[in-house]
């Protein structure tokens, strides 16, 4: 789930987010009643100012969620990973903070443990190879996206959410050979994102990038029972996926932490 001003879900096309389509709040529903395995909820407002709207709003999600949820978004510190524990979370996902401060990775990873720190990583590929962006997709380290994923391994990191900036939202699938790249340097679980059109880039994923886990955001935001249709797709095509059933979780229509500024629904 992207999510920029607190709670409003937009859809991201090479880390651009204009559209507006929905509400957090509506996304966990859906999502809990589809069999999704995992929520990752990643705040890209442009400045920090939504910061405390965001934490009451991922205080609310985590009550109606009912599978693992990793948080992320303009992450600066240990005492604000442990707030957003505190709120519910039950992962946390660092990227430009890591970038410039190694030592948070190291630092969160022995007070949380390995399990619960995330660090994403940006790749766009220049001259050839791929290289690693922050701030949103804004900024060129020159670091080879490799270099840093092994580490940030060493660091502690428990998870790498890997995504191409190049392919996101352009529906034609994971960028590959990056996925694949990354899966082979790296033993800690790398989870492919950025670029799902069709149920079948799942599997490439998997099969072709060896990707431990496959994610997406905008293919899910226009299907209906996506999340089941997608599983039993990759169950079809012989991958172990735990089998997708109907869920129906009762939860209140207008909860109290409900952001009442924002608007659409999925």
């Amino acid at each position: 789930i992207i999510c920029r001003n607190g709670n409003n879900v937009v859809q991201s096309v090479n880390f651009k987010h204009t559209n507006i389509i929905g509400n957090a709040i509506t996304a966990v529903d859906f999502y809990n009643n589809w069999a999704v395995d995992e929520i990752i909820c990643l705040d890209v407002s442009r400045t920090s100012d939504y910061k405390e709207k965001f934490h009451k709003i991922i205080n609310g999600l985590s009550e109606r969620c009912f599978v693992p949820l990793t948080v992320g978004g303009w992450i600066k510190d240990t005492q604000e990973i442990q707030q957003f524990l505190k709120d519910g979370a039950d992962k946390i996902c660092i990227n430009t903070q890591a970038f410039e401060n190694p030592k948070l990775i190291q630092d969160s990873a022995k007070l949380f443990g390995s399990q619960c720190i995330v660090v994403s990583i940006d790749a766009k590929k220049i001259a050839g190879e791929h290289i690693v962006f922050v701030d949103r997709g804004q900024t060129n380290t020159d670091l080879s996206v490799i270099n840093w994923a092994k580490n940030v391994e060493e660091l502690g990191a428990g998870e790498i959410l890997l995504t191409s900036i190049d392919n996101d939202g352009g529906r034609n699938g994971y960028d590959l050979e990056l996925v694949h790249k990354v899966s082979a340097a790296v033993s800690i679980p790398v989870i492919a994102f950025g670029g799902v059109g069709k149920w079948q880039h799942f599997v490439d994923g998997i099969k072709i990038g060896h990707a431990d886990a496959v994610s997406a955001g905008n293919i899910f935001h226009y299907t209906e029972q996506s999340t089941y249709d997608a599983k039993m797709h990759m169950i079809k095509s012989g991958l172990n996926v735990r089998s997708p059933q109907f869920y129906k979780i009762p939860s209140p229509r207008k909860p109290k932490y409900t952001d009442q500024g924002s608007s659409g629904h999925f």
